[in-house]
């Protein structure tokens, strides 16, 4: 049986606006995730979906509950041991792409490379062989404004597996795609999943990215639906 690598407990967050405006976004939410897991979290605009991702990916940090990523509670980890693990153990695909506007996508990918520590050779040769594995060998040198959608993400994705994490966790991955390139994403989620055992958690308004997925984790108003 595959281990436990996310484990959260009764999470709970509240983003203060003004004194008189406060937003629960969290309520008490509790998600379990096995080693090889291809997860999706699904409910309403503003249940909390994306503020739960940014917990899981150490992000941001919950008010109250607890956090065990691959065995580590993480509730009284230091800024610098919760980068340590993003860096190594999280790779995040942000809605919208999140990509860096003056960089090329080879850059792109490599800069992640850097916070992960690998020297700039070691660094150069994995991501040409990630843009490679997406079909952007011969993109490597464009910039984002260069690219299409589906190309972006690819980068975007790219990026996320560069330090060759554990956990892969994913924002909307289709939310800015046509229904093809959708399709084409989540195939490679699939692929990276089954042939390396990653472990992936996906936000998604899109009923096809969801039954795709082996679990789905519904949310609604902040908590477990």
């Amino acid at each position: 049986m595959n281990k436990t690598i996310i484990k959260a407990t009764q999470l709970k967050k509240t983003y203060t606006l003004t004194k008189t405006n406060k937003i629960q976004a969290l309520r008490g939410l509790d998600i379990e995730v096995k080693e090889g897991d291809f997860t999706a979290i699904v409910g309403p605009s503003g249940c909390g979906k994306s503020t739960l991702l940014h917990m899981l990916g150490l992000l941001d940090t919950p008010d109250e509950g607890t956090l065990v990523i691959d065995g580590i509670d993480t509730s009284k980890m230091k800024e610098y041991e919760a980068h340590r693990i993003r860096a190594n153990k999280i790779g995040f695909v942000f809605q919208g792409f999140n990509l860096i506007p003056a960089l090329t996508a080879l850059e792109n990918v490599m800069l992640a490379g850097k916070y992960g520590g690998m020297k700039i050779t070691e660094r150069k040769k994995r991501a040409l062989e990630l843009l490679g594995s997406m079909g952007l060998s011969d993109r490597v040198n464009h910039r984002p404004n260069e690219l299409s959608g589906g190309q972006q993400q690819r980068v975007a994705l790219a990026r996320a597996l560069m330090n060759n994490p554990s956990i892969i966790l994913a924002d909307e991955p289709t939310g800015e795609l046509d229904s093809a390139t959708s399709l084409e994403i989540i195939n490679t989620l699939k692929k990276l999943n089954q042939e390396h055992n990653q472990t992936f958690v996906i936000v998604t308004h899109n009923d096809e990215v969801a039954k795709a997925c082996k679990a789905i984790l519904h949310v609604r108003d902040g908590r477990n639906a």
